[in-house]
Formats: C-alpha cells, structure tokens, sequence
C-alpha cells in the first residue's frame, strides 16, 4: 500500500515524510491545479527526503493539450528533474478530441526512463475512460492517478473500481482528490486501489513579526500574505493509519 502526499513547498515534503508518506508528489501552483516546480526545489528536497520525490511536469495551468513549444519545455524539465535526482515524474497530454495522446506521452516517458512515469488527473478530461486507460498501458505509464472523472474521488468510485478490474495489474490506479480522513477508507474498500494520493492540508501562520497590512497578499493571494498552507504530518500519519487498516485487512 503506497500513499502519496501533493506538496507545493520543502516544509509540506518534509512533514509528509515526517508523517510516514511512502511517496511525494513536488508541485507549483496550487491555484493552478499543479504546474512543474523549481530546480532549485527538487534539488533540494532530492537530498533531503529519504522517501521517493515525484515531480509534476507542467508547464502551465489549464488544459492538457500542448503546443510544441510548450512540449519542448516540458521534455527540459524531465532531464533536468532526473538529473537532479528525482525517483519519478508526472505528466499527462491530451489530443484535442479528447484521447490520450499516446505518441507525445510515449516520447516523454523513455525520456523520463530509468524514473517511474505517472499519468495525472489529465486522465480524468478525457472522454472515453476505458479507451484512455489502454493507451495508457500502451504509452508505458507506471501510474494513473485519477479521481474517477468526477470532482471528488468519493464520488468516482464505480468508475475507478471499473479502472482496477480493467487495469488487471498492468498499471497501478491510483485514488486521489477528496481523500481523507474521512473518505480514505470506504474509497480503499470500494474499489480496491492500492495507492492513495492526498494532501493532508492544513494553514499556519506566517512566523513574519512585522507586517504590513495595506497589502493583504501578493497577485493572487489576497488575503494570504501572512498565510501558508502546508501539509501537516498529524493528518498524513493518520489517513496512512485508516487506509493500512483496509489494505491489512
């Protein structure tokens, strides 16, 4: 049983491990749904975290279809995420009707090799679920992490117990968004995943003493300059308690 934990800074990668996370999925952009992270920080966090660091590759917020460009910035950010040590990388294309774009992903995961590669939520945009999950299996993907192409993982259920029989073991469905403390357990029972994805959030304040209050967040973040959400290790600790108890048994 392998529980994830979506981080957006070193301090949340280091209370997911300090809260017995198997796995670290390194983000930017929270708001954005998770764009490709800083050099700076997966150098970091590769030497820090005893567990495995996957990083997202994305190279904007939005959706997964991508210029040439865009899916040559992407191919730089694998090399350099593998060189800077990183175990794993995330990614996801889609073509324009909807399908897995089975080429581009193709390329971008023997790029990534010897690293694990995981299918992200891409998955969960596209319109035929089942035909997405075979080009999956044809592209190589280790992973899908997919909330059942529904909001919350809850309520994908039927979906992604369908993906896991399909799947018979020739890639690893991966349960995510919505799963908690709560949740964890009906989600693990109901449809017989084995890894779980999570981000066990919680808010602390800033350790700033100084504050300027005409300015109450910087771009987008009104109202959380002196805020900052983070992964916290009490809630990651016991969400793996609850879902080891299903996978146990």
């Amino acid at each position: 049983m392998t529980t994830e934990v979506v981080v957006y800074n070193i301090e949340s990668a280091l209370n997911a491990q300090e809260g017995g996370a198997d796995r670290v999925e390194l983000c930017d952009n929270p708001g954005g749904g998770g764009t490709t992270p800083s050099s700076g920080t997966i150098a970091v966090l590769s030497k820090e975290l005893k567990i495995s660091l996957f990083v997202m590759i994305r190279p904007r917020e939005g959706d997964f279809c991508y210029s040439d460009l865009e899916f040559e910035a992407m191919k730089h950010d694998i090399r350099h995420a593998r060189e800077l040590g990183a175990d794993g990388v995330v990614f996801g294309i889609l073509s324009p009707d909807g399908s897995i774009d089975i080429e581009r992903n193709r390329e971008l995961a023997a790029l990534a090799r010897p690293l694990e590669v995981t299918c992200h939520r891409a998955f969960d945009m596209t319109k035929d679920p089942m035909a997405a999950l075979e080009s999956c299996i044809e592209v190589g993907f280790d992973r899908i992490l997919t909330s059942g192409q529904q909001a919350r993982a809850q309520q994908g259920i039927p979906l992604i117990s369908r993906l896991v029989d399909e799947a018979g073991g020739r890639v690893s469905i991966m349960a995510g968004c919505g799963v908690n403390e709560e949740t964890v357990e009906q989600i693990m029972e109901k449809t017989g995943v084995d890894e779980v994805h999570l981000s066990a959030e919680s808010t602390r304040e800033s350790k700033m003493k100084f504050r300027n209050h005409a300015i109450a967040g910087m771009g987008a973040t009104t109202g959380k300059e002196y805020l900052l959400d983070i992964a916290n290790a009490a809630r990651v600790k016991e969400i793996r308690s609850r879902a080891l108890s299903v996978f146990k048994g």
